[in-house]
């Protein structure tokens, strides 16, 4: 099975629109790779929670900030296909 993508975010913070566009960057990145991205809404005011097969990869609460997509990006290819080129996103 390929791996899945969880976004669980904050729909009372307004956060579903960031939500979605990461969702669509991982989506189109990582299009033969992974099996989805589910959007959750959590009932938790302030969440903002990535997780790749149940393991959390990012948390807005303990980093403090939301996350750069171009790190997202590297974190989900060192985890589903670390040979895969980013292009840009590789680049200091």
């Amino acid at each position: 099975m390929k791996p899945l993508i969880t976004i669980e975010y904050c729909p009372k913070c307004g956060w579903l629109l960031r939500a979605a566009y990461m969702a669509q960057e991982l989506l189109t990145t990582f299009a033969t790779e992974l099996g989805g991205v589910t959007l959750r809404p959590s009932e938790t005011g302030g969440t903002y929670i990535i997780s790749l097969n149940e393991e959390i990869i990012f948390d807005r609460k303990e980093a403090g900030h939301f996350p750069e997509i171009k790190i997202l990006k590297q974190q989900v290819r060192d985890r589903v296909n670390p040979e895969k080129s980013l292009g840009h996103s590789d680049r200091p």
